[in-house]
């Protein structure tokens, strides 16, 4: 039997970190042999590019080249990764994706969706995301929280009106694949959010 990817998306500042612990420990008190990853990333292949993204020393790297790095680590992480993972019944749960690519680089970047959708059937063919979670914030609450952490990378580094372009992208996404998204309300307490999270593997779990 196949295993689940599961992705994780939102802007900074939304507590991907600690609901993805909190959702590990969901799963595996459930059974389930869980594989925990992250875009850009994931191997040694995909981190080393992860550094040239991240890197505020980059500052101003052609959007074009930012898009192909991050399909390039993704083919990697999907060859190394995540379909060997879920062939062998595992269950993924992986720290963004490529709808965080049509949020960041779409959205916020300004870039042709039509070269991330070719990016995508090029890199994935058909393999999407079983579910995907997103941990939804106001852009002035996730930046804020996310000020309160180490030094900014070259993405937080943006302006507000980058991120305000990213949420909506996100937001846009969860409409129209309403099927494969559940927005969570992470503005709200910990302890909301995760009953929230709780109550979407109580359904998956059941299927």
């Amino acid at each position: 039997m196949k295993g689940k990817f599961i992705t994780v998306e939102g802007i900074e500042g939304v507590g991907k970190t600690t609901n993805i612990g909190f959702i590990h420990k969901l799963l595996s008190d459930a059974g389930k042999d869980v594989v925990l990853t992250r875009e850009p990333g994931g191997t040694p292949l995909g981190e080393a590019i992860r550094g040239l993204l991240l890197d505020p020393q980059y500052k101003g790297m052609d959007p074009d080249c930012e898009l192909q790095l991050m399909f390039a680590a993704r083919a990697e992480h999907l060859a190394r990764v995540i379909r060997p993972a879920v062939e062998a019944g595992q269950w993924v749960l992986c720290d963004r994706f490529t709808d965080a690519t049509y949020a960041y680089q779409g959205g916020g970047r300004g870039l042709d969706t039509d070269k991330i959708t070719a990016l995508e059937q090029l890199v994935q063919e058909d393999f999407r995301p079983d579910l995907t979670l997103l941990l939804d914030v106001p852009v002035e609450i996730g930046l804020e929280r996310a000020s309160n952490r180490s030094t900014p990378d070259r993405f937080e580094q943006e302006q507000v009106e980058f991120f305000e372009r990213v949420r909506q992208a996100y937001l846009e996404m969860a409409r129209t694949h309403d099927g494969r998204y559940r927005v969570i309300d992470a503005s709200q307490p910990l302890e909301a959010v995760q009953r929230q999270l709780a109550s979407v593997f109580r359904s998956q779990l059941k299927a």
